[in-house]
Order: C-alpha cells, then structure tokens, then sequence
C-alpha cells in the first residue's frame, strides 16, 4: 500500500513533499518562483521519493522531474498525481509528448495548499431519489440569472436562481460530470474543438481551475448551499484512465513517475479497456491508494455525499472482472467512505466488460436496459413484460431482494430525451470523425417522418413520446435519473457523442426552454414524492398485473405492447401505449392531448 503522506504537507517548519516513482533513478523537487525554477534533490525511501523545505508553505507553486529509463524523461515536468490544487487549466501541445522538449512552461504547476475539513455528516441523498445529472459548464453559461463571471463554474450552482429549479424539480442530489483538471484529446485542436464533458482527467484531486477559480472552498461552500435545501452532491469521477492516453500521448504526471499504473497486456503494450488509449491497474495497491485518497479527499475536505464512477467495470479488473476486487473491500472498510453513495456506470469496452448486476450490494448501478426497453415500448416495438420488468425494479439483474437500478432514459452519452423522439440515426459531423463516433444504433425514432399531416403536428407527437418518456421514469420503482435540461426539452441537434461540442450546442438554453415541459415534470416529481412504494428498494412479490380493461394478467400474456396496470400495495401505475399516458395512483400524465 502507498504512503498516505503522499503529496504535499505542511507542517510547523514548512512543506515536506512526497511521491512515489519506483524505478527512477533521481527525482527531483522543483519550486517556481514565477518562471525561475529550483530544484532540490530527492531522497529515496523505497518506492517514495521525499524531501523537505523549510520555510515552504500555502501557494508554493511545484512540480517534479524524474530521471531514468525511458518512459522517464528529466525534460518533463510533472504534476503530483497528490495535488490538490493546480495554478491553470491543462493545454494540449504535440511538445508534451516529444521526448527531450522540456516542458515546464506548458504544464500547470501543483501548488500547495492547506488541509481543510468540511463539517462531517451523512448523506442527504438516499437510494430511491432523484439524481440531475449536471455539466457544470454548460448549464450555466447560458443563465440569464447567473452573473456573467459566474457563469460556467461550481460556484454557480448555488445561485439564488437554480436552486430554485433544483427544488422545483424535486432534485434529491446533483451528479457532477468531471470536474477535475483534464486536458483535451490531441486531435480536437487540429477541428477547432475542446473537450466539453472532462472525461480525460490527469490528476484525479485538483479541480480544474475553470471550474472552481476559489478551489476547494468554492466546491464546499457549493455542497453547504446545497445541503441547507436537502440537495447532496454526487461526484462523477473517472478512475478507469488518463489523459496520458497512449504511447504516442503526453507525458504529464504518472507516466513519467510510476507507469506500472497503466495496465499491460503480456506483449507490453498499453491495455485499452477504456477506449481512451490507456487503462488505469487496480491490481496495483498504489492505483487504488491513490483512489481512495481522492474519495477521502473530496468527502473530508467538500463533504459531497458520494461518487459516480465512469467505467467502473477497470476498477475490478486484474485484468479480470471481479465482483471480490480488493477495491470494494477498502471502500466498505473506511471509516469515511462506508456510508457514501457509491454509483458504477457498470461496463467498459474490454472482454467480459459489461457488468450489470455484478457490483456490491450497496452499490447503485447505471441501467441501461431501462433505457432501451422503455424505449423500444414507445417506439412500438418492445413488449409489455419487458417494460414491466424494469418499472417493478428489473429483478431479472439484481435478483429478487432489494433493486439497485439507477433508471434513465437519457445520460450526457447519447441522444438527449428531445432528440431521441425526433432522430433514428446520430447526426455527429460537428465532431471532425465523419459521423463515426458516438452509439451507431441508438434506440430512437423520427416520429414525424411519416403520416404527418403539418408541423404542429409532428411537434405535438414528439411532445406526446417525451412526456411518456418522462411518465413511465418518474413512475419506477429504485433511484431515478434525469439529465438537465432534458426537463424543457435540450437538443443537440442529434448529435450524440457531443463531448467536443463545448459551445451553444451544449449549453443549456434557459430562455428558449419548454416551460410546459417543466412544468409537466415537476408535476411529475410532486407525484412521485407521494407514491412511497416507488422509493422503497424492496422487490416486492404481491404485486398484481391487470390487463387495460381490468382484467387479469397470467404468465402468457406478457408478449403484448398495449399496456397495462401495475399494483402494488396502494401504488396503481397504468401505461397505456396508444393514449401515450401513465397514470400514477389515478393521476394521469402525458396523452395525445
């Protein structure tokens, strides 16, 4: 196991500084006094590498260089993968990857700061309850309510004005995508794009500064605003890669120090579970140190109320999928991370990646299958056992005892919900891969390509398909999942894959947005906070399944798609294909109205 007094400390007499980079043969600190660099010898402790400056201590600027056989490169300066805090965003240049360039003026440097707590306490979010899941950048930058110079960071959540669509809505928690330093993939300059979505992290603790110019303290005074309404924060964070990417990618941090981070095939070249170029090794304790540092990190330092992992299937890869990986037993055992929420996007693109339903039992767990067959029902080609199963907790994935589904019908990855009623196919040019990226065959439709009679028509269609999207989630049984803006019907004009689109694309309209839309989902969460059996986890046996017309369902009739009518205990929920409605205890929402 890593040293947990990694990274920068300080102490009564100054800073001490510590990180580990095992087969290098020197290491050196270096301190930044504007551009002029110092570098201080390190000594070596096994695999650590220490040192310590009297006389260092809050805002010392830093970084590292290592020498030894390649990958190590003395020209390049690295970040702590410990850092905390960094002085600038990360920029991509080709010098980054070209070995002998020094690069100290293209890197941020680590600065040191201070540890901090937050007010420990539990979660606020609990299993059955809404998740909004939020771009921090985009969903701000367009606010006619946020300042200006607030407008695309942390901070902005706690405005005055989205809190009170937070509440509106019902929101239990705010899943932030990424919101750590990450730099952008080589080929998105060359296209004139960035990376909009900052799934390509370096250093999994520092928040990238464009996100959180006041740093830790404006994500803990963000989570506190929250908190005062019952709103948690859920982190999104990304442990299954780098933004080091490839052979042929930068050397910013790890490469440079410890590459036995990066997973291996038996030939030596980089394994690619992530799809990303590199593959983080959580057979290594130090990979899954230094995961738990971060957690503790943002627990300790922010008091969010848990995580969200992208890709979590690598977590539990050695280089196997597990579900007794070493990871999940630390996790439980500490003392500030046991009772986090803990969320797995539970699938990766290596062998055997797909992993749904195979994660610990106090894990919640991303269901796609919701996604699809809730779908493929109204679109008109799924079946009513299917959208039965999924709506009483999809008991098929996560057995007959308590559901952990996270149920969506729309994520960031993927047609938004108002434009998966109005494209059959992904519409992605806009991302310089000649419409190759993104999910091919995405369950979706055109309704409106055929029989309608005029505009307003089509529109009312695709209104009708969207609110019956939204229906049949808010009316599911386990924790619900809605993506912003989904709620006043977003789109990105079909694309898909729109993570390099950080521009009006993906920023949300706040004046041109449906407010009828809205309000149909407030209306929606206001009813879904009455139906208590729809928040228990409990897979409930004595449910009875009636036909439209009243009449009784058995075992043989689940091949049909009209619908039909769902009781369990006080709970009545009907789905009826043809009116386009569900009704929830009697209150009926959406409908060819």
């Amino acid at each position: 196991m890593s040293s947990p007094e990694l990274g920068a400390k300080i102490g009564p007499n100054g800073t001490s500084f510590a990180v580990r980079a095992p087969k290098a043969r020197a290491v050196w600190l270096c301190l930044f006094d504007g551009e002029v660099e110092r570098r201080i010898a390190m000594s070596r402790d096994g695999a650590i590498w220490r040192t310590e400056v009297p006389g260092a201590g809050e805002d010392t600027r830093y970084g590292y260089r290592a020498e030894g056989e390649p990958p190590h490169d003395v020209s390049k300066l690295l970040v702590d993968p410990y850092a905390t805090a960094l002085d600038q965003p990360f920029v991509y240049d080709p010098r980054l990857a070209e070995r002998g360039v020094d690069t100290a003026a293209l890197v941020p440097k680590a600065v040191v700061s201070a540890s901090t707590e937050a007010a420990f306490a539990p979660p606020v979010f609990r299993h059955g309850g809404l998740i909004y899941e939020v771009n921090v950048r985009g969903f701000t930058m367009r606010h006619p309510d946020v300042p200006e110079h607030q407008r695309g960071t942390i901070a902005a959540l706690a405005h005055p004005a989205v809190i009170a669509h937070l509440t509106k809505l019902g929101v239990d928690a705010v899943e932030l995508m990424p919101v750590v330093a990450w730099i952008d993939e080589r080929h998105l300059g060359q296209h004139g794009l960035a990376n909009a979505w900052g799934y390509n992290p370096v250093v999994p603790m520092a928040l990238d500064p464009r996100f959180a110019p006041g740093g830790v303290a404006e994500l803990r005074e963000t989570v506190a605003a929250l908190r005062t309404h019952g709103i948690g924060v859920i982190l999104d964070l990304v442990f299954n890669h780098t933004g080091e990417s490839d052979e042929v990618g930068p050397t910013l941090s790890l490469r440079g120090l410890d590459e036995a981070a990066y997973a291996r095939g038996s030939d030596g070249t980089l394994i690619n579970d992530a799809g990303t170029g590199n593959t983080l090794d959580f057979a290594q304790a130090a990979v899954r140190e230094l995961t738990l540092a971060t957690m503790r990190h943002f627990v300790a330092a922010c008091g969010v109320d848990g995580f969200r992992f992208d890709l979590a299937t690598v977590m539990a890869r050695g280089p196997g999928f597990s579900p007794d990986a070493p990871i999940f037993a630390e996790i439980a055992a500490d003392p500030l991370l046991a009772d986090r929420v803990l969320v797995a996007e539970p699938w990766d693109i290596g062998p055997g990646g797909y992993q749904l339903g195979a994660f610990p039992s106090d894990w919640l767990e991303w269901n796609d299958r919701f996604r699809d067959d809730v779908r493929r029902f109204w679109r008109g080609d799924g079946s009513n056992g299917a959208l039965a199963t999924r709506l009483a907790g999809s008991s098929d994935i996560f057995g007959d005892h308590a559901t952990r589904s996270v149920n969506f019908v729309a994520a960031h990855d993927g047609f938004t919900l108002a434009d998966t009623v109005a494209h059959a196919e992904r519409h992605n040019h806009a991302n310089g891969e000649n419409n190759r990226d993104g999910h091919a065959h995405e369950v979706s439709w055109n309704n409106g390509a055929e029989g309608a009679c005029d505009d307003a028509s089509v529109t009312e269609r695709r209104h009708a398909d969207q609110r019956a999207l939204l229906a049949t989630l808010f009316a599911s049984r386990g924790t619900i999942m809605l993506t912003a803006g989904d709620e006043f019907g977003r789109s990105q004009a079909g694309n898909n894959n729109a993570y390099a689109q950080d521009n009006a694309l993906t920023w949300l309209d706040w004046c041109g947005r449906d407010r009828q839309l809205e309000d149909f989902v407030a209306e929606l969460a206001h009813q879904r906070r009455t139906a208590s059996a729809l928040f228990d986890p409990a897979i409930r046996h004595d449910a009875v399944w009636r036909w439209l017309d009243g009449g009784e369902m058995t075992q043989g009739d689940w091949d049909g798609s009209a619908g039909f009518e769902m009781q369990v205990g006080d709970l009545v929920v009907r789905v009826d294909r043809s009116a386009r409605s569900v009704s929830i205890s009697g209150a009926r929402y959406g409908g060819n109205e």
